[in-house]
C-alpha cells in the first residue's frame, strides 16, 4: 500500500531549520500503515532533509559547518551564470540531499531518542516550501 500527502510550510530562508518531526509522524499515523518506509521528499534545489538532534547548540553548529563548507560571500559559477546570489545555497542543500526515508514500525517512526526529521531551507529568501511524505508498506 501506498499513501502520500503534503507538508507545506513558511521558511524564511537563509539556512533555517525546522523539526518536522510531529508532521510526519502525523502523516505516518494518519496513512494507516503500520511496517514499511517513510520517505520525505522536497521537490526544489535549494532545501534538504535530515536528522538531527534538534537543539539550540546543535542548530548553531550545523549553521557554522555549513558556513565553513559553502561560505555565502564566495565567487560561485552559479551566481556568475544566473545572477540570483544562491550558488552556496545548492552547494549546501547538495551535501545533504533532497530526501529522508526511516522505517515504520508498529505504525512509529523508529527514530533514536535523540533523533529529529528537520527540514533546512538553504535558499536566499523566504518561502513557502510543499515537502511530499509517502509512506510504503501494509
Amino acid at each position: 500500500m501506498v499513501r502520500q500527502s503534503e507538508l507545506e510550510l513558511n521558511t524564511e530562508g537563509n539556512g533555517q531549520m525546522t523539526d518536522i518531526t510531529a508532521e510526519v509522524s502525523r502523516a505516518a499515523e494518519e496513512s494507516g500503515i503500520k511496517d514499511g518506509i517513510v520517505t520525505v521528499f522536497v521537490p526544489g534545489a535549494t532545501g534538504a532533509v535530515t536528522t538531527i538532534e534538534y537543539e539550540s547548540g546543535l542548530v548553531k553548529d550545523f549553521a557554522e559547518l555549513m558556513e565553513r563548507l559553502a561560505p555565502q560571500g564566495k565567487d560561485y559559477a552559479h551566481n556568475a551564470r544566473w545572477g540570483d546570489g544562491n550558488g552556496h545555497s545548492h552547494l549546501r542543500a547538495s551535501l545533504l540531499g533532497p530526501s529522508l526515508t526511516v522505517p515504520l514500525t508498529d505504525g512509529a517512526l523508529a527514530l533514536g531518542t535523540w533523533q529529529q526529521i528537520v527540514f533546512v531551507d538553504f535558499d536566499t529568501r523566504a518561502r513557502m516550501r510543499n515537502l511530499i511524505v509517502q509512506i510504503v508498506g501494509e
